[in-house]
């Protein structure tokens, strides 16, 4: 009988110990996409600083193989720098602050430029992130300055920041724009300037109401009369037909209200993020990886091209979403998955290759033939700013990778 028992404890403790090595086991399957993602994504942009000068950032690769440089007037090139900053949140090594300072300063110029809505993008990924991590009041100043640049491209009779100067349209807003408007949010606050926020707030609820289909996906642009205000057509530029639901499009209204309910609390704001999250979410062409094609109702599915970053936009915006509603467990989850199966082979880059690119597979401007799968400089952003989100709501501390 001894005997019995004792082999009845020998199993029990078996068992346990097996169960241990299984947990053991599982939980590092499920942070070794991160510490992969994270080690790529560190000796790319290390090798990225000795092969590209100051000014004439990383963007695309050519259909040649050659890599498509963005001069300081290209909409892009801030997030080259911006990739940078966020690497030294990330390893805390000063090697990343020393470059990033360095690509940063060289597009100081653009605080100026008037030709463009961009501005958002070209200094809050640089300027911006520079300024909130060093506190280097230089940075400030340029920001501030282009936000003033910025918000001369506002017309009252519009409500909205004119997006393009170009024919045919009279006065374009494009969906894009959404993400110009934090800029504008933040010199309102380091302004003390008022207007700078009632003008994101005017675009943000003129965007609201005349963007969105009753399924609650966007149109891309919206060609406004200038001198009344009055809607001209509801169109698109890189999407596949007016019609449709171009996905990078989707993923910049979803950051845009989410980050605009962060910034002022407006219910209206949250409701359209969620309701775009959902359309997002639950569409039926989105494929089981969650990378989505590059537009949803692309005639070409399931062998149309994948748009790599709309994903890495929906997944950081999806983060930061997760973090201000009650049912965030379902957006937590919805971007976790985007961002273990970004580290598989097929999307995320071997070091040394893919011009030093993190990412693979992202399309740009499909009906320009123009950036079609390749990577992208704005992929590799958003991806680091979701890690770094995902690592904030999960308590791990990516220096230590």
């Amino acid at each position: 009988m001894l005997k019995y028992y004792r082999s009845i404890a020998a199993l029990i403790l078996i068992g346990l110990l097996m169960a241990c090595q299984s947990k053991k086991q599982t939980n590092y399957s499920e942070t070794d996409w991160l510490t992969k993602s994270v080690t790529t994504a560190k000796e790319q942009l290390k090798l990225a600083t000795a092969a590209y000068e100051p000014g004439k950032n990383p963007r695309s690769i050519w259909p040649s193989g050659e890599t498509r440089i963005a001069p300081t007037r290209d909409w892009t090139t801030g997030f080259f720098p911006g990739s940078l900053w966020y690497m030294f949140e990330i390893s805390k090594d000063d090697f990343f602050k020393e470059q990033a300072n360095k690509f940063t300063t060289a597009l100081d110029t653009i605080q100026y430029f008037t030709h463009t809505h961009d501005l958002g993008f070209m200094l809050y990924t640089s300027f911006g992130n520079g300024y909130r991590l060093t506190g280097n009041n230089d940075y400030k100043t340029v920001l501030l300055n282009g936000a003033k640049t910025l918000s001369g491209r506002f017309s009252k009779t519009v409500g909205c920041i004119k997006s393009w100067d170009f024919a045919p349209y009279n006065f374009p807003v494009i969906v894009d724009n959404m993400m110009n408007l934090e800029l504008l949010m933040w010199a309102s606050k380091n302004a003390n300037n008022n207007t700078y926020k009632q003008m994101a707030l005017s675009h943000s609820d003129t965007t609201l109401a005349n963007h969105f289909r009753a399924d609650n996906s966007s149109y891309h642009v919206v060609n406004y009369n200038s001198e009344t205000g009055e809607i001209i057509k509801k169109m698109t530029h890189q999407g596949y037909a007016d019609e449709s639901s171009w996905a990078r499009g989707q993923a910049w209204g979803l950051y845009g209200y989410t980050m605009m309910y962060r910034e002022t609390q407006k219910k209206e704001y949250l409701e359209q993020a969620k309701k775009i999250a959902a359309f997002i979410m639950n569409h039926p062409r989105l494929p089981k990886d969650k990378i989505p094609y590059w537009d949803f109702d692309s005639p070409r599915i399931p062998h149309a091209y994948r748009d790599v970053s709309a994903s890495t936009i929906m997944a950081s915006a999806l983060l930061k979403l997760s973090t201000i509603v009650d049912d965030g467990d379902k957006y937590f989850s919805h971007a976790e998955a985007i961002l273990k199966n970004l580290s598989n082979e097929q999307y995320l880059a071997k070091i040394g290759e893919n011009a030093n690119f993190i990412l693979k597979h992202s399309t740009g401007h499909l009906p320009n033939y123009s950036e079609i799968d390749t990577p992208i400089n704005y992929a590799d952003y958003y991806f680091l700013e979701a890690l770094i989100r995902y690592a904030d709501i999960t308590n791990r501390d990516l220096s230590k990778i």
